[in-house]
């Protein structure tokens, strides 16, 4: 993904719902009920939906999904998670899978600042 700018992540929103749009145009039954299961996983609950988000991110770190970073680094900055909640959840993702999410954590930390930046603009 590189370096990030503010198109970038627009651009990123704007795939995916239309791919995601796509994919559920296609009719099939088990891609639902999975779209669906997935958005209920992340959905206020015994834990709330910005603890699941950190949860969501640190997974794909260590997985090492960048899209799933970004989506996830999003939500969170919707959800209100602070600088030093992302600092924490960046270390568990990093002691978890070790070195190798190092170049995710670069990428995330890049994709973190231009949240940052855009609300801000938007204030």
């Amino acid at each position: 993904m590189g370096e990030l700018n503010h198109q970038s992540l627009d651009e990123f929103k704007e795939f995916r719902e239309k791919m995601n749009r796509k994919i559920l145009e296609s009719g099939h039954l088990g891609i639902k009920r999975f779209f669906t299961l997935d958005t209920q996983a992340y959905s206020n609950g015994a834990l709330p939906k910005k603890t699941k988000e950190l949860l969501g991110l640190v997974a794909s770190m260590v997985l090492r999904c960048d899209d799933c970073i970004t989506y996830h680094i999003i939500q969170s900055v919707l959800e209100g998670v602070t600088n030093e909640e992302f600092w924490e959840t960046f270390n568990i993702a990093l002691v978890v899978g070790g070195s190798i999410v190092i170049p995710h954590l670069r990428r995330a930390v890049a994709t973190l600042e231009e949240c940052r930046e855009l609300n801000e603009l938007s204030l």
